[in-house]
């Protein structure tokens, strides 16, 4: 990850497609008057350059320093003109705030008529798409509107305008104390991971059900039932019922399934739910259903009618690869997951500016766990590098701990003995300082430095003594989230029986294809 700073206009410039430098060139020189402007001559500058140097700028003459600050305020401000007139960029959002535009014109002019026109068709237009805050505003302009005029209406129209509101009140209200509690649980689990204890366990389900709003589910809108899964989804993965959360993402994703409209006005949510879906998926080893859904969300991403913007380029590439990324990890191919770092690397470099360091991060673990499956230990450890040496980012201690864990092993299965000891001193350090040296990490540690003292002989008896230990805690509520990080058990396996690791995984995928799945297969009516 570069250290050099980012300026948000050059960045800008940089995300323009040619057809919108070309609409930003026309729209500029629309007025004669503006075809030399200092601005336009900034732009050129800027769109040339490959890297943001303010002396180059300086240089060319087209500013003072002491100008260059405004005279690029009000270059962003215009290229944000020119892209809002792009009918790629029309959303239902702009479609509706611009209609609201022309309402407020139209009022200002004392065109009142023409003005409640307008509100009626952005109003009926906002309702139908579930933009309930939108036709919040317009709800109020008309009560302005009909406070302040004779506009002859009809003789019930105050009574229904404040019914609409009040409405409308309560709709967003509800909305509001959703997404936050959505907001704050993925935060949590951004910040702490799972639930580790009984008494995390009680903290967070204390936590939700105060904050989540009793609400009779058949009653509400589209938008509010989208919050509300939402929130389950989370609440779920902290306290790590799987189950729970495939059934609330299957849910999600259903009644986009079921209004296929939405999918082109949320196609955000739209992904995150079936990204959701996967991770639940592929949390409850369920590789067989994990490729349907990703098959039918790539097929539908794919399709002439889903949007196409930077943003949902760069989160399709996030959510597919990632899943992909699953996939082999779920079904143990791994020779076939090195196929997609290139990929991965490309996309990373070109999306930089819309994938977070914390998603980053999580798919250098990903490279590294690819890496370790194949016996490419040296490639494993210089993406844990990544992970582990960078201070700048506050990610998820989950993954900053399995991270360390699977650095060890890597260091051990590689022959670095010689760095095996530091290593260890430094987890052991990060793990007690984090409150996090559970059961199943106590174990692996302790082996790997009592693995000098075995003998080559011995080393399959003490594979098979820490399998065993190690078994106990699969399915334990706590301890059994070491195991979704760091696949340890299939990897003693495959030392006790001296082959692959990846063949050990290929065969539990295998015989969990064959297993029925009846409280699964109870709700696979919810993606269809």
């Amino acid at each position: 990850m570069t250290n050099v700073p980012k300026d948000n206009l050059f960045v800008l410039i940089k995300s323009l497609t040619k057809s919108e430098k070309r609409q930003f060139r026309l729209y500029v020189g629309r007025m004669d008057s503006n075809e030399d402007s200092k601005f336009l001559s900034l732009f050129q500058v800027l769109d040339k350059m490959n890297r943001y140097d303010e002396k180059v700028i300086l240089e060319k003459g087209i500013v003072t320093k002491q100008q260059l600050s405004n005279l690029k305020a009000h270059l962003y401000k215009q290229i944000l003109i020119s892209l809002r007139m792009n009918p790629m960029h029309k959303n239902i959002r702009i479609q509706i705030r611009e209609q609201l535009d022309f309402a407020t014109i139209l009022y200002q002019k004392g065109l009142y008529k023409q003005s409640l026109k307008v509100l009626e068709k952005a109003k009926l237009l906002a309702l139908k798409n579930e933009e309930k805050y939108s036709a919040y505003d317009i709800v109020e302009l008309e009560k302005v509107i009909e406070s302040q005029y004779i506009t002859r209406s009809l003789s019930n129209r105050a009574e229904t305008l404040i019914a609409e509101a009040e409405q409308l009140r309560i709709q967003n209200n509800l909305s509001t104390r959703l997404s936050n509690l959505s907001l704050q649980l993925y935060e949590r689990l951004i910040k702490a991971g799972y639930a580790k204890s009984d008494d995390e366990f009680r903290e967070i389900t204390k936590f939700f059900y105060e904050k989540l709003p009793k609400v009779e589910l058949d009653s509400l809108g589209f938008r509010e039932k989208l919050w509300y899964y939402k929130a389950h989804v989370w609440y779920s993965f902290l306290i790590q019922d799987f189950l729970s959360t495939y059934r609330n993402a299957a849910k999600w994703v259903e009644m986009f399934e079921e209004n296929p409209s939405m999918i082109e006005i949320h196609p955000v949510f739209y992904l995150k739910g079936n990204n959701y879906l996967m991770e639940s998926l592929s949390l409850l080893k369920y590789p067989s259903k994990f490729k349907e859904v990703l098959h039918q969300m790539t097929t539908q991403t794919q399709g002439a009618n889903f949007p196409n913007n930077d943003n949902l380029s760069a989160l399709c590439f996030l959510i597919k690869y990632s899943n992909r990324f699953n996939l082999h990890f779920l079904e143990g191919t791994f020779e076939e997951a090195q196929i997609l770092i290139p990929e991965i690397k490309k996309g990373i470099k070109e999306y930089q500016n819309q994938i977070d360091p914390h998603h980053v991060m999580l798919f250098y673990y990903k490279i590294a766990c690819v890496y370790f499956g194949v016996d490419d230990y040296e490639n494993c450890i210089t993406y844990l590098d990544k992970i582990i040496n960078n201070k700048r980012l506050k990610m998820r201690e989950d993954l900053l701990c399995f991270s360390r864990v699977l650095n060890i092993f890597a260091h051990y299965e590689a022959g670095f003995d010689y760095h095996l000891e530091s290593h260890l001193r430094e987890t052991y350090k990060f793990l007690i300082k984090m409150n996090d040296l559970h059961e199943v990490q106590k174990a692996m540690i302790r082996f790997v430095r009592g693995l000098g003292d075995i003998f080559p002989h011995e080393l399959k008896a003490a594979f098979e003594k820490l399998y065993e230990e190690l078994k106990q805690y699969e399915d334990d509520p706590y301890e059994r989230r070491s195991f979704l990080y760091l696949d340890i058990l299939s990897w003693l396996e495959s030392k006790i029986k001296n082959v692959p690791i990846a063949q050990i995984i290929r065969e539990k995928a295998k015989s969990l294809n064959r297993k029925e799945r009846p409280s699964i297969t109870h709700y696979q009516g919810a993606q269809r």
